[in-house]
């Protein structure tokens, strides 16, 4: 009976054990198994989102956000993941869209639910039913079979042009490394890749917890400064012990 007991204590995952010790609110204890879990380089978008978790319960908000959207990078489809960010960002108080385009944010939502490869097989599918319509504009003979080949056919190739620019725009929005999550609260921006001598120099200020796109990069006086725009386009320039990139 020992030895079996030793060999089941040897069989547990170290995840399984930061399960436990989240479930026992041993946050800290869980969130470095997590990290070192991370640090192998062996990551899914559970353990990010586990991360989250465990970062939300420390009330680092801005840090959970951070995992909740590499979860959610890995899989666009994590619907938990999702919503957590959503309930975080939410009772931290950020409202990235404001002033933003609406139809715009509706439809970068609809794109970013699913995968790049989800996106192919959609466009490949609906490529397929495309040839299946012109077949059947060509080959049938009844008029109304014909006229449901040919509109069947033009959105079909519609849905399949669609879905491949998804495709490729969910590809990029993986490797591209753009998005980030502002860290310092709040985090003071400049009109240039400077620290600001003066309120005139000062851009805006974001909190923590704040999602933003990288244009550019510069170094200045030994600083890593990034230019960044927000969902309303705002633009302005932040440092890099600011940011982490998601």
């Amino acid at each position: 009976m020992l030895f079996m007991g030793v060999m089941a204590l040897m069989a547990a995952s170290p995840m399984d054990q930061a399960a436990q010790d989240y479930n026992q609110e041993l946050y800290n204890k869980a969130l470095n198994a997590y990290l070192q879990q991370a640090r192998t380089g062996e990551v899914s978008a559970d353990l990010y989102y586990n991360i989250g978790n465990t970062y939300y319960r420390l009330k680092d908000n801005a840090h959970a956000i951070l995992y909740y959207e590499r979860a959610l990078v890995l899989d666009p489809a994590h619907s938990d993941a999702r919503y957590n960010v959503d309930f975080v960002r939410t009772r931290a108080g950020i409202d990235e869209d404001q002033g933003a385009n609406i139809f715009g944010i509706w439809i970068d939502a609809a794109v970013g639910r699913l995968s790049s490869n989800a996106w192919a097989i959609i466009a490949l599918g609906a490529f397929l039913l495309m040839l299946a319509a012109v077949a059947a504009y060509i080959f049938l003979d009844a008029i109304a079979w014909r006229k449901v080949g040919f509109f069947g056919a033009i959105i079909a190739l519609v849905i399949t042009i669609g879905a491949m620019v998804c495709a490729v725009q969910m590809r990029d929005r993986a490797s591209s490394h753009r998005q980030a999550i502002v860290m310092a609260q709040p985090a003071t921006l400049s009109t240039s890749p400077r620290t600001p001598k003066d309120k005139s120099e000062v851009a805006f200020e974001l909190a923590a917890g704040f999602k933003v796109t990288i244009i550019d990069k510069v170094t200045t006086a030994g600083t890593v400064w990034y230019h960044i725009e927000t969902a309303s386009r705002r633009q302005a320039w932040i440092t890099a012990r600011d940011l982490e990139i998601i």
